[in-house]
C-alpha cells in the first residue's frame, strides 16, 4: 500500500499545494477522521478533481472537512489502490461494488 500524507483541512489553499506531476489516490474525511469518499485523479488533474468535490454542488461530499492523498506512478496503480481502500473501509459516498 502507498503512504498517504498527513490529514489536512479541506481548503482551497491546501488543495492548491498538491503536486500535479503524478496520479493520486485521495480520501475525503469528516471531522472525526472517518473516510467518506476515496477517489483518484490522473496527472495534471489532482487539484481540479478535489476542487470539484469542494465547490460543485453535484460532486460535493457532505461533511467532508479534511483530506489526505498519496501519489502513485500511474493512474492504473491509483485505481488498484482505490479499489482496495473502498473494499476495506466502505466509504459512505463511494459506489457499491467498485
Amino acid at each position: 500500500m502507498v503512504q498517504f500524507n498527513r490529514t489536512q483541512k479541506f481548503t482551497k489553499a491546501n488543495i492548491e499545494k498538491i503536486p500535479e506531476n503524478k496520479a493520486i489516490v485521495y480520501k475525503i474525511k469528516n471531522a472525526t477522521g472517518k473516510n467518506l469518499y476515496t477517489g483518484i485523479a490522473g496527472r495534471n488533474r489532482a487539484q481540479d478533481r478535489l476542487l470539484e468535490h469542494k465547490e460543485l454542488k453535484s460532486e460535493k461530499i457532505a461533511g467532508g472537512t479534511r483530506f489526505q492523498y498519496a501519489q502513485t506512478k500511474t493512474k492504473d496503480r491509483a485505481e488498484q489502490i482505490e479499489k482496495q481502500i473502498i473494499r476495506k473501509e466502505h466509504p459512505k459516498f463511494n459506489e457499491k461494488n467498485k
